[in-house]
Order: structure tokens, then sequence, then C-alpha cells
């Protein structure tokens, strides 16, 4: 299913946008590949909350055509409610995403998301997630250029408790 995936999320970003069809450039990453990847903090389209690798796997999310990111999230994270200008859809790869809709993040108002399953981020829509005991691993593709915009005043933080 994996090697499917990345090709899979292109094409919905791609045809999400309403921008006509392009020819990706042949791609094949294994786990230990992804893994060497540089891994940075933050970064277009993504929450900026400390603890939070994201892996750029796919275009470019500061510019205009298709990107995928991979996000590791640590246990115990919360990501406040915002927004991104861009339609983005996103697969789990890895642990139990807790995913909700609204300006609030509100635990009651999550969904747990498992290993392969899918959910979509409206343009403009406000969402919000949190983890569990364990991490997650989260794919995301869309139509850049893409940003982020919290509803609340500040982001949330991450809140694993260090023995």
């Amino acid at each position: 299913m994996s090697r499917l995936l990345l090709p899979a999320l292109l094409l919905t970003a791609t045809a999400a946008s309403g921008a006509p069809a392009t020819h990706p450039a042949e791609m094949r990453l294994t786990q230990p590949e992804i893994a060497a990847q540089h891994r940075a903090s933050g970064g277009p389209g993504t929450s900026g909350v400390a603890g939070i690798q994201t892996i750029v796997l796919a275009g470019d999310p500061t510019a205009a055509g298709p990107y995928t990111i991979e996000l590791r999230v640590p246990a115990n994270t919360k990501i406040a409610a915002h927004t991104h200008r861009d339609d983005r859809t996103a697969v789990v790869v890895s642990g139990i995403w807790h995913f909700g809709y609204g300006p609030v993040a509100n635990a009651s108002a999550t969904k747990a998301l498992g290993p392969g399953s899918f959910y979509s981020e409206p343009g403009g829509d406000a969402h919000f997630a949190m983890t569990g005991a364990t991490p997650v691993t989260v794919i995301i593709s869309g139509f850049g250029p893409t940003d982020t915009k919290f509803v609340a005043a500040a982001p949330a933080t991450h809140t694993e408790k260090r023995p």
C-alpha cells in the first residue's frame, strides 16, 4: 500500500486544486530512505509545535504546485485550531491521530484515526489534532503555496511528560 500512497496523494492534491495535471518526476523512497531525509521543526504548512518533525517528500510547500510532507508527531502533543490556505488531504501512517474540525481544539470533537485512515483539511476550514500515548506519522499532500494561521493567539505545545 505505501508504494501507491505517494502517487495517489499527489494525484489527489493536483486534482483537488483544479490545476492541470502534470507528470511528476519518478520517485521511489523506502522507509530507510525517508528516515534519512532532512527533518525540520516546523516549516510552511506545519503547526510549528516543538517536537514535530517535518520531511518534505515531494514538491515545495512554499511554491505553486503539488507537494507532499510527512509529519512525525511525538506522543502527548496537541495542535491548536488552525487553517491553511490550500486544500489538503492526508493519510495516517502509524499511531492513532485524534483529528477534529472547528475553531477550538476539543478532545471530545476528535475522531480517532488509525493507520490507513484518510482525512481532508479544506482550505480556510479550522482543524486541530492530538496524539495520545504513542507518536503518530501522517503524510499530507496539497497544492502550494501553503501556510498555517492559528485561530487562537498562540499555538499549542508539546505536552510530553518526562521522567
